[in-house]
């Protein structure tokens, strides 16, 4: 069985890995973790999208 990833869906998981690090290490109580957590993914998943919205301006 295998399982391929589109990059869209590649880069999503690991936004949700690196933001699970970030807020583990970067705070101390369990709901500070959480909120930066979502608030680190929100930020990848934010960049992917800004990045493919200026890569489709370049390429037009």
């Amino acid at each position: 069985m295998t399982m391929e990833l589109t990059h869209f869906s590649a880069a999503v998981v690991f936004a949700l890995f690196a933001s699970v690090v970030f807020g583990i290490t970067q705070r101390n109580t369990t709901s500070e973790q959480v909120r930066y957590g979502l608030k680190c993914f929100a930020y990848f998943v934010g960049g992917v999208f800004l990045a493919a919205w200026a890569m489709w301006l370049i390429r037009r």
